[in-house]
């Protein structure tokens, strides 16, 4: 194959493709033309997720009428002039891409008038040329407008999710720039309706009440460098007590320039590491300020990673600032032990004897038929409880090990999902409304999602611009802290596809009314939750794939204790194992 030089217009596409990924790609590079610019209000306005139209608008200082037409060439910028200031560049953009990367995927129409011009300039393009240009009043400042993206790329169309999800990209993306410039004033329209909107007054704190609500904002600890510090460490994060479950809340800004970066990542977790429960991830916005030839901005086509001169001096840094914030505001607890409660044993390895009571287990109050197949475990005799966690039971070859917590959770999970199919959901009506605050993000999803969430329990009325009224949820969350419980539903069905909501959504209500470790259960709840167990399609393991029982057969505890004859050593357990007392002797 001869080698040939690709024509203008596939070079532009595939400039394009490495820089608007989708419509919040266009976003972005057009909010961080607005804050070179010096705007300090910006306006985003969204149709059809994106796709029919992008407009964001902004009060900076405009393009002098005979720049107009040279901002859509590629490689033409006025933010660096040299080599010299590619090696410390302080502004959020400086490659002259995007405008003619986007021009070459969209209709684009720009109106702009520059500071103390009398009258603006607007400019048309369609598949990156200029269709028409002349003059028109307007404010001083730049409306960009966006229509028919990737029109004559239909490719990229097929990778693009549904109009709710994109636009749930979008509003994360806005947010996410309200945290880096909080004297900035952003507004969001999607569908014609206002999404958000941050004050704009220079208060981090206040722009975190829009983002994450009030309660989570109050709520927040800050980190407040020294300004003779280097690097800087300043913004917010939340105390231990307050979590999500994954790792979407954690924004990472460096000179305000928001980034994706492992090593932070990394640092933040290590300063919370003994203050969260496995799979908890803390709520930041942290941005790390240090002088520009510190760190190098051109190493990815979207500018989302950067890297470090000195990256294990931003590691120690971050790490050190947060850990300082935690231990200032909550200092790590004793270490003294707490006597054993007087029904415990007082074994540190205790197992519960039969007749202990307990508290009641929810859920396991009615038995339900197990599938036609039926049981695919062996039928078990519960024995006793091991450290609140686990159900010690015989079987016909050794010894099983349930997870308490893991076997509930399965139960409910497939309780959840016949519910589901058959359109009736055990739902617990509250006795007043209980008012809950969502983010933009989350109110995108629940635009779209309420019909899955009302067919699982969740009844949900609007009730203001970010706030709705629950008036009942699913029975198997009567005792549960209900709004942490929808923020996580609502999060974790944000990266599934919509086939998926419905199994998301059991998958949720199991996890979190399932009994948790930890419980003390009574025979009779032990024995009833085995026996669910035991009709359940997938016994061995839960709706997140781990194991819910482990099996030690009568070989194993044999060579464990260095015995012989495992025949006569399994019939001897199990006469011993039939009298309860034996666990009165540890």
């Amino acid at each position: 194959m001869s080698i040939k030089v690709l024509c203008p217009n596939v070079i532009s596409k595939i400039a394009a493709g490495e820089i608007v990924e989708r419509p919040a790609s266009v976003v972005k590079e057009l909010v961080e033309n607005s804050l070179d610019a010096g705007a300090t209000q910006i306006t985003v306005e969204v149709g059809g997720g994106g796709i029919g139209l992008i407009r964001v608008t902004d009060n900076g200082v405009g393009i002098p009428a005979d720049e107009v037409e040279l901002a859509f060439e590629r490689h033409a910028t006025g933010k660096i002039t040299s080599e010299i200031d590619l090696e410390a560049v302080s502004s959020l953009g400086f490659r002259g891409e995007a405008l003619p990367s986007i021009a070459a995927v969209a209709e684009v129409s720009m109106v702009t008038r520059y500071r103390d011009d009398v009258v603006g300039t607007a400019i048309k393009l369609e598949n990156g040329a200029i269709t028409s240009k002349g003059k028109q009043g307007c404010p001083r400042g730049t409306a960009v407008t966006i229509r028919d993206l990737f029109r004559n790329v239909p490719a990229r169309l097929k990778f693009l999710k549904s109009p709710s999800t994109e636009n749930g990209h979008i509003s994360h993306l806005v947010t996410q720039f309200s945290l880096a410039f909080p004297e900035v004033k952003f507004n969001l329209i999607i569908n014609g309706r206002t999404s958000f909107r941050s004050p704009g007054n220079g208060s981090l704190r206040d722009v975190l009440v829009e983002v994450y609500g009030l309660e989570t904002a109050q709520a927040m600890l800050e980190i407040e460098s020294s300004e003779t510090v280097c690097p800087a460490v300043n913004g917010f994060i939340s105390p231990s007590s307050l979590s999500r479950s994954n790792r979407n809340y954690l924004s990472f800004f460096v000179n305000r320039r928001r980034v994706q970066s492992r090593m932070l990542t990394y640092a933040v977790e290590e300063a919370y590491q003994g203050m969260l429960m496995t799979g908890k991830h803390p709520i930041v916005a942290i941005n790390i300020s240090l002088p520009p030839q510190e760190i190098d901005v051109n190493v990815h086509p979207t500018k989302s990673e950067i890297r470090f001169r000195s990256e294990r001096h931003v590691f120690v840094a971050v790490q050190k600032a947060v850990r300082n914030a935690l231990v200032g505001s909550a200092p790590l607890p004793s270490t003294r032990i707490s006597p054993l409660p007087p029904s415990a044993s007082t074994s540190p390895l205790f197992v519960t004897p039969p007749g202990h009571k307990a508290t009641s287990l929810p859920q396991l109050a009615q038995k339900r038929e197990g599938p036609e197949s039926g049981p695919q475990l062996p039928i078990l005799r519960v024995i006793g409880q091991f450290q609140n966690a686990y159900i010690v039971a015989e079987g016909p070859d050794g010894m099983y090990l349930i997870e308490q917590h893991a076997a509930h959770e399965r139960v409910l999970f497939e309780k959840t999902r016949e519910q589901q199919a058959s359109r009736a959901i055990e739902v617990q009506g509250l006795l007043e409304p209980m008012a809950i605050e969502v983010t933009a993000q989350q109110q995108e999803l629940l635009q779209s999602q309420q019909g899955v969430l009302y067919e699982s329990g969740f009844y949900l009325e609007q009730f203001g611009e970010r706030t709705y009224l629950l008036r009942s949820v699913p029975a198997v969350l009567k005792k549960q802290d209900i709004t942490r419980v929808l923020a996580e539903i609502l999060d974790s069905l944000g990266g599934l596809q919509k086939s998926e909501w419905q199994e998301g959504v059991a998958v949720s209500l199991a996890c979190h009314g399932a009994i948790p470790t930890g419980q003390s259960l009574s025979f009779q709840e032990m024995e009833e939750l085995v026996h669910q167990l035991e009709q359940t399609q997938s016994p061995r393991t839960c709706p997140h794939g781990r194991p819910t029982i482990i099996h030690i057969n009568a070989s194993q505890l044999e060579r464990g204790f260095g015995r012989r004859g495992a025949h006569s050593f399994a019939m001897r357990s199990s006469t011993r194992l039939s009298s309860s007392s034996c666990f009165t002797g540890f």
